[in-house]
């Protein structure tokens, strides 16, 4: 791009685009890997190669091809990480069988709304996890599950569904059991050699454009969507994310991030079927003492996490117990991520080679990387370039691209955008147009060289007394001041001006500041308008499974707040 461009690049395209379904891809990482570790699942003492993983894989496929489900029939998984997670995204792909990603911390109304939008005939589902209990949730939903013979429920609550498969019932001592699921490892039991025939049929016949994932994006304005992902779409998204990071098979990931989430299962497991990767996963869900210990005792090359999850590991007390000089390279990602943080990931962790990845559900997800020879500034301070076969533009309200450099809406396009929220053709329509543009709803600029910086969300912006505030600017200012560990800053309204600026801080350990400190330290190095008028610290900040921070959480209590001084 030269000074005077708009703001459209398109991507690089030197390496052709994986033409492939994920069950045959995985068939021919198995060929070349076999004997390689290709899965760790450290809280089960799990280590399987590649045979090990395709031999349960392909039994649990023909199980479920047994059990009399049909290609492009839906099946849920409701679990945290395990190595029956993967096992299931695989076998799903190979049978043809759509998986539809439902967050772990879905409680009832959630779980009942997910099953039914997209029609779930199975669900794998976890035992319990943290205060999740699982099996006494589903036996609320469906109580016939109390007397129904295994995969044959019929209930009025989950209407399409005829069986649940639970994981962990028969090997965690004095886990509940539904009498009416199968265990998880008696369904590789039920595969014969027909099954095994028909999924060899099925290779064929399957195709990369079929869908393949439903995954549900945020509900922050009204019900959950389900985006629909390809074999296409998520299978060269997990390629191109790990071949930025220059991935090999002599590379351990760690993966801390959730499966549910294109983060675990499309840049952490498909990434490193790809390139013939170990994935590691140190538990069910995140802890940052785990974590850590999982990098140093195995040896782990690549990390990933969102942006607290970095913040977690490198503020823990015992941080520097550990060797984590095997680390070279990562991704941060899920939410906005603080310059400062990202130094502090590159000179503590030995993450030279960590790289800022962004995107969205909707595309499979990465559109934008920054690559292991960027400078520093492009990495620590934009999120990298377009990827390969991918286009971008900025627009602004009308439409139209904007000049580079000027602030505008994001829009991708190209081989990663969704087909569509499933069963939802108004709310397709609303975020990808004629053109097959993807409207992201973030405010970005894209300079000169094809460096994209995210500004922050369109709805995020807080327009005080006409003048338009970025709270991502308001953020990194507020990161370089060394007793703040992680800033969030909104909007709220306010009679005089619109709207006035907040912001949550949360302080290091040991630290303390007040309000007035924090203004200090903001005069006469920011506008004074961009100076938080109302400050908060928490302990913690709203957010979802994925890290990503709940702003409208943050602004509704602040709102209750300054209603209740009113009327106090």
């Amino acid at each position: 791009m030269s000074a005077t461009a708009m703001s459209y690049v398109s991507g690089p395209s030197q390496v052709p685009l994986i033409g492939e379904t994920i069950g045959r891809y995985f068939d021919g990482v198995v060929a070349q890997h076999g004997d390689r570790i290709a899965l760790v699942a450290r809280q089960q003492g799990i280590r399987w190669s590649w045979n090990d993983l395709a031999a349960e894989v392909n039994a649990f496929a023909a199980g479920l091809v047994s059990l009399g489900l049909q290609p492009g029939e839906r099946i849920g998984i409701w679990s945290p990480n395990n190595a029956e997670w993967v096992v299931t995204q695989f076998a799903a792909a190979k049978a043809g069988l759509i998986l539809v990603n439902i967050n772990p911390a879905y409680r009832l109304s959630e779980l009942e709304y997910a099953l039914n939008k997209v029609a779930c005939r199975a669900l794998v589902t976890a035992t319990a996890f943290k205060t999740s209990d699982y099996a006494g949730m589903l036996m609320t939903l469906c109580p016939e599950l109390a007397t129904c013979v295994p995969g044959h429920l019929e209930s009025p609550k989950a209407s399409s569904l005829r069986m649940v498969i639970q994981i962990g019932a028969h090997t965690l001592p004095g886990a509940p059991t539904i009498p009416g699921a199968l265990a998880f490892g008696a369904v590789a039991g039920l595969a014969t050699p027909a099954a095994y025939a028909r999924l060899a049929e099925l290779a064929p016949k399957l195709q990369f454009d079929d869908p393949i994932n439903i995954q549900f994006t945020s509900g922050t304005t009204g019900a959950p969507k389900g985006a629909a992902l390809t074999h296409h779409n998520i299978l060269n998204n997990g390629f191109y994310t790990a071949e930025t990071m220059k991935l090999t098979r002599e590379d351990r990931l760690c993966i801390p991030v959730p499966l549910y989430h294109c983060f675990g299962m499309v840049m952490g497991v498909l990434g490193c079927l790809t390139h013939g990767a170990t994935m590691v996963f140190p538990g069910e869900g995140f802890d940052p003492l785990v974590t850590l210990q999982t990098v140093a005792d195995e040896r782990c090359t690549a990390l990933y996490g969102v942006p607290t999850m970095f913040i977690a590991q490198m503020d823990h007390p015992g941080f520097a117990e550990f060797d984590l000089s095997s680390l070279r390279t990562g991704i941060m990602a899920g939410s906005p991520c603080p310059i400062e943080v990202m130094r502090r990931a590159m000179a503590l962790m030995h993450l030279t080679d960590i790289t800022i990845a962004y995107g969205m559900t909707e595309t499979s997800p990465v559109s934008f990387q920054t690559t292991l020879d960027d400078p520093i500034e492009r990495r620590v301070a934009t999120v990298g370039r377009i990827h390969p076969h991918l286009e971008c533009k900025i627009i602004d309200a009308d439409g139209n691209v904007v000049p580079a450099g000027t602030a505008g809406e994001l829009c991708t396009r190209g081989y990663s955008v969704m087909r569509g929220y499933w069963d939802d053709e108004i709310r397709t329509r609303e975020a990808i147009d004629p053109g097959r543009w993807m409207h992201t709803g973030d405010l970005a600029t894209l300079d000169a060289a094809g460096y994209c910086a995210i500004v922050g969300r369109i709805k995020d912006m807080i327009i005080r007394g006409g003048e338009n505030v970025y709270p991502r600017e308001i953020e990194e200012f507020l990161y370089r001041n060394p007793k703040i560990a992680d800033a969030q800053v909104f909007g709220i309204p306010d009679a005089r001006y619109g709207e006035e600026i907040c912001a949550w801080i949360k302080l290091r350990g040991g630290e303390t500041m007040t309000a007035e400190d924090v203004k200090d330290f903001c005069r006469d190095q920011i506008a004074h308008y961009k100076v938080p008028r109302h400050i908060r610290f928490v302990d913690e900040f709203p957010m979802t499974v994925t890290g990503k921070i709940q702003k409208f959480i943050m602004r509704t209590a602040m709102n209750q707040d300054n209603s209740t001084e009113k009327t106090g």
